[in-house]
C-alpha cells in the first residue's frame, strides 16, 4: 500500500497511549493545532532515540507553530512508557502494537534484522482539518527526517 501524500485526509485512529489509555486523532485534531505524526522503527534503538530527543529538545519551536506531536511505533505501550522515562520525552507517544495504523499509513517497514512489520521511519503533517499537509517517509531506517524543515513546515500549517 503506498504512503499516505499531500492533500489526502489522514485516516484516523485509536491506539494507547504510555498510561494506557485510549487516545484517537479526532482527539487531537478537536483542538484545532496542526498534528505532527511521527513514525518510528523501534524504541531504545540509536537513530529512533536520537531522532525523539531531537524532537524534544527542539518542543519550543514546535510549540510556536502550536503544532501536537504524536509519536508512534508497533512497541508495546510498555516498551513505550520506559523509553519515554528514560529520555524524558514531552509529547505523546502511541502504541500500535497490533500494527493497524502503519498499515492505514502505508509505513510498513516489511523486515528490519529478522523483526517483521516495523514502521518506516515517516513524518506527517496534518492541518486542524485532519489533512496531510507534509509527508516525508523513509525506506531506510537509518535516515532521520530534515528536522529543520519539519518545523518550518509546522510553523507554516500552524501559523
Amino acid at each position: 500500500m503506498a504512503a499516505v501524500k499531500v492533500g489526502d485526509k489522514a485516516p484516523g485512529f485509536e491506539l494507547l497511549d504510555t498510561d494506557l489509555n485510549k487516545r484517537s486523532l479526532d482527539e487531537f485534531l478537536s483542538k484545532g493545532r496542526p498534528v505532527i505524526l511521527l513514525f518510528f522503527p523501534g524504541a531504545f534503538t540509536s537513530v529512533c532515540t536520537k531522532e525523539l530527543c531531537t524532537f524534544r529538545d527542539r518542543m519550543a519551536e514546535l510549540e510556536k507553530a502550536n503544532a501536537e506531536v504524536l509519536a508512534i511505533s508497533v512497541d508495546s505501550p510498555f516498551a513505550l512508557k520506559a523509553f519515554k522515562e528514560k529520555y524524558n520525552l514531552n509529547f505523546t507517544l502511541l502504541s500500535d502494537f497490533n500494527k493497524e495504523v502503519i498499515r492505514k499509513y502505508g509505513v510498513v517497514l516489511p523486515e528490519l534484522l529478522g523483526l517483521r512489520e516495523l514502521a518506516k521511519r515517516a513524518v506527517f503533517i496534518l492541518d486542524k482539518d485532519g489533512v496531510v499537509r507534509y509527508a516525508w517517509v523513509s525506506d531506510d531506517p537509518r535516515v532521520e527526517p530534515d528536522y529543520e524543515e519539519v518545523i518550518k513546515k509546522a510553523a507554516e500549517i500552524g501559523g
